[in-house]
């Protein structure tokens, strides 16, 4: 038998395995991608899970910059994945991506995020709290 043969694809990325799950955009400078795990989440993680999912939904509307908002979706995602992966969360990774969210949340909370109002300084602080607890 012959070996398929490869043709070049110039439209975009092409695949040579697998691919579920996965997110992608090209050509695109302004793009926001949000990405649904619906696992389930492990016994004793609910209330972390339902937490970061209201986070999630709530950062496009707290005036973030936009690094820090792809920084802080980015660590949600890490954390939900975390608990709703087909294994049980392991506690460093899963303690390090809160930290990094609580992290981007922090300058926001004490107030040294430039252009944020009271009420985004409220949330953030409260989130960091509420995080802090759940862990």
């Amino acid at each position: 038998m012959s070996d398929p043969q490869r043709r070049e694809a110039h439209g975009g990325p092409v695949f040579h395995g697998p691919a579920s799950g996965n997110q992608f955009a090209w050509n695109n400078d302004q793009v926001t991608q949000n990405q649904r795990n619906d696992g389930a989440v492990a016994p004793g993680f609910e209330a972390l899970a339902r937490l970061v999912g209201d986070l999630l939904g709530q950062l496009p509307g707290a005036g973030l910059a936009e690094r820090d908002r792809l920084d802080a979706v980015a660590a949600a995602q890490e954390v939900l994945a975390e608990v709703t992966g087909p294994e049980a969360p392991e506690p460093g990774r899963l303690r390090r991506a809160l930290n990094g969210l609580k992290g981007v949340l922090a300058p926001v909370a004490t107030g040294a995020a430039a252009g944020v109002g009271a009420a985004t300084q409220e949330w953030a602080h409260e989130a960091i709290r509420n995080l802090t607890a759940l862990m």
